[in-house]
């Protein structure tokens, strides 16, 4: 009984000294973003490495989304003669929460990983400390960009798939096209239930998804083991954590933005 709970006890100091240092490996990372201004061009090539490289299951995602929520909409409101406010209640679903957080989960399993093993992979080659031996900061170099990198992307690419989930590809195609809704009410409901209000708090809910993603993907990276082994157990945890963390950063946002009603 005793051991068991030294053994808790343990765990429990050693998470409490990770979470303190990735805290202060993010204060470091914030120390080094005035830098990027004089190398505009490092940030724009994880921009494209990171949100434009994922855009393909962004896209591919979001109309799937959109499509299964109108046929599952559409069940549920047509039972009350309510079929014509299938536009709302998609737009309301995929903006408040389902765009920002499977977008995140998405972006967590893809730029995450790669980030995550990117920036393992150099430590384990031995690149990381060739730069600090050119007096070359890498949290400058390598992983401040990143970082800035996921919270630009992360928005952009949430505001494509709620496009693609509500619009022609997605929910308006198989709502209006295949089961028959009136266009104009769709649209209209649309426009009537959201409001510029709601697409902030989308916004706001996926810059704070893309820090979190690239912030545990670069923590993992950098601190990896400089092994195979630990460049593949960075990529898993950076993976685990971030998905729970952005659901867990959602269930907080969402008690926030939307405490007011």
């Amino acid at each position: 009984m005793k051991s068991g709970l030294a053994q808790l006890g343990y765990t429990a100091l050693d998470w409490l000294a990770e979470l303190g240092r990735s805290v202060l490996f993010l204060l470091r990372i914030i120390a080094a973003l005035p830098m990027l201004g004089r190398k505009p061009r490092l940030l724009v090539e994880q921009v494209y490495s990171v949100g434009v490289l994922s855009l393909v299951i962004v896209v591919v995602s979001g109309l799937f989304v959109g499509m299964v929520l109108a046929l599952s909409g559409y069940r549920a409101l047509v039972q009350f003669g309510a079929s014509n406010a299938l536009g709302t209640s998609v737009a309301l679903v995929v903006i408040r929460e389902l765009g920002p957080v499977v977008t995140g989960l998405l972006f967590a399993g893809r730029a995450g990983s790669a980030v995550a093993a990117e920036i393992g992979l150099m430590k384990a080659t031995d690149q990381l400390s060739g730069m600090e031996m050119m007096a070359v900061d890498p949290l400058r170099r390598v992983v401040a960009p990143r970082f800035v990198a996921g919270i630009i992307a992360l928005p952009l690419l949430t505001a494509i798939f709620s496009v693609m989930a509500i619009g022609a590809g997605g929910g308006y195609f198989v709502g209006v096209t295949l089961l028959g809704v009136d266009a104009s009410a769709y649209w209209h409901g649309i426009q009537s239930s959201v409001g510029i209000g709601d697409i902030i708090d989308m916004f706001i809910k996926a810059g704070t998804f893309g820090a979190i993603v690239t912030w545990v993907a670069v923590f993992e990276g950098y601190y990896a083991a400089p092994t195979s082994e630990g460049v593949s157990r960075a990529t898993t945890n950076t993976v685990v954590i971030a998905s729970l963390a952005i659901l867990g950063a959602n269930l907080i946002l969402t008690a926030m933005l939307f405490s007011g009603g």
